[in-house]
């Protein structure tokens, strides 16, 4: 997992980054439901920024239903049914991600692509 997190120095906290990270490997399924991940202070080393940082982004994740942590075991991808998740609003995760590509320099065209070549894949 760690090898897979990159950050920018483009004007998106760094919290923020780390959880859209996490969150993205989460949903492609690379992280799997019931895999513990790094230990924040693993992540906050590798990575070389502040402890608080990274449990900010986890915190977030875990309010958010994707991890699950448990004091003294570790931090684990949540095994949620399929059923109880809440479907997001289309629209507004669309204009989410799209605000995102544009802060990181990314034509929304070149988005679309990359969003259809994952449909590809997974279907």
């Amino acid at each position: 997992m760690l090898e897979q997190l990159a950050l920018q120095a483009n004007g998106i906290p760094i919290y923020v980054q780390l959880r859209d990270q996490l969150a993205a490997l989460i949903g492609r399924g690379v992280l799997k439901p019931g895999e513990r991940l790094a230990t924040m202070r693993e992540v906050a080393v590798a990575l070389r920024i502040d402890l608080n940082t990274v449990q900010r982004a986890y915190a977030e994740l875990e309010r958010a239903g994707l991890l699950s942590l448990v004091r003294g075991r570790g931090t684990y991808v949540a095994e949620i049914p399929r059923a109880r998740r809440p479907m997001p609003d289309p629209h507004a995760l669309a204009a989410k991600v799209a605000a995102q590509a544009r802060a990181e320099g990314v034509a929304l065209a070149e988005l679309v692509r990359a969003l259809q070549a994952l449909q590809v894949r997974t279907t």
